[in-house]
């Protein structure tokens, strides 16, 4: 009898020291409830952790909150947000700490615009950044990609909000809206009573890394992710979870199909590794 207690004891003991042990990392939570972009990242994030055997307690953030707030919580380093994952930037890759893994394997930089159902045909014949002049894009004021498209001669209109773009390409302010081919059939899906569609004719590509972020400080939890993406790209595992999240909509976007208008990437660090090709997506590959 008291030798059970004792292994009774031992095993709450071993229990809540694990417990104690599994620190919390929160992550940005969404700011719609039918935002579809988290959960690829997530769960990727999930398969590091694992990985590298490490003790954390992955969470979202208590409050809702956009991109540029999100990063300025990680920078501030107040505990709220310990991890966020965006598009890397000079800029960016001087404010936080980047893991220089591009988690959609640059699928992020194959770009196809949402339009209206009326307007589904206006990209017919486009083949060039010239021919895209007379339109207007909409996009967040503060993502990369709008000084992306700006540098290359393309009309942006900004906006502070994630869902008012739908909106905003509702009601006319803009031609078109370019989503990832990794984030634009579910928004499509999500927004299709709206009378928003897929446009079938072209594709914009850049070359573009969408990398988690942690503070300038935290080596130990960037070592950590980094070490648990190395070994998944090393085992299949990361790209499994990327062909089970990303395969279907690659194969739907039919880029071999499309005329590919490419464009320069200004903000692209020079430390992208590009030379990995292993990391990198491309199409018919």
């Amino acid at each position: 009898m008291v030798g059970n207690k004792r292994i009774a004891f031992a095993f709450l003991f071993v229990f809540c020291a694990s417990a104690q042990a599994a620190e919390k990392i929160y992550y940005p939570r969404p700011e719609s409830a039918t935002d579809p972009r988290t959960e690829y990242p997530v769960k990727l994030l999930e398969l590091a952790l694992k990985k590298s055997d490490a003790q954390y307690d992955l969470q979202p953030s208590v409050a809702t909150m956009v991109q540029g707030r999100a990063i300025t919580e990680v920078e501030s380093n107040k505990g709220n947000v310990h991890i966020v994952w965006t598009m890397t930037s000079k800029e960016r890759e001087q404010q936080l700490l980047p893991i220089r893994i591009p988690i959609y394997k640059g699928l992020i930089g194959w770009r196809l615009p949402l339009v209206m159902q009326k307007d589904a045909d206006q990209f017919k014949g486009v083949k060039s950044i010239a021919d895209m002049n007379r339109f207007d894009a909409g996009q967040g004021h503060d993502w990369p990609d709008t000084e992306i498209l700006r540098s290359n001669g393309l009309k942006v209109n900004g906006a502070t909000n994630y869902e008012g773009l739908f909106k905003m390409l509702e009601n006319g302010r803009f031609h078109y809206f370019p989503r990832s081919v990794a984030e634009i059939w579910a928004e499509a899906e999500t927004h299709a009573s709206k009378g928003i569609v897929v446009d079938k004719n072209i594709a914009l590509h850049y070359p573009a890394a969408f990398y988690y972020f942690v503070n300038k400080n935290n080596k130990q939890l960037a070592d950590t992710v980094t070490r648990g993406l190395e070994k998944a790209i090393s085992d299949g595992s990361f790209e499994k979870l990327f062909q089970q999240f990303n395969g279907p909509t690659i194969k739907r976007s039919n880029l071999e199909n499309r005329a590919i208008i490419e464009l320069k990437n200004p903000l692209l660090p020079a430390e992208t590794p590009l030379n990995r090709k292993e990391l990198w997506f491309r199409p018919g590959m």
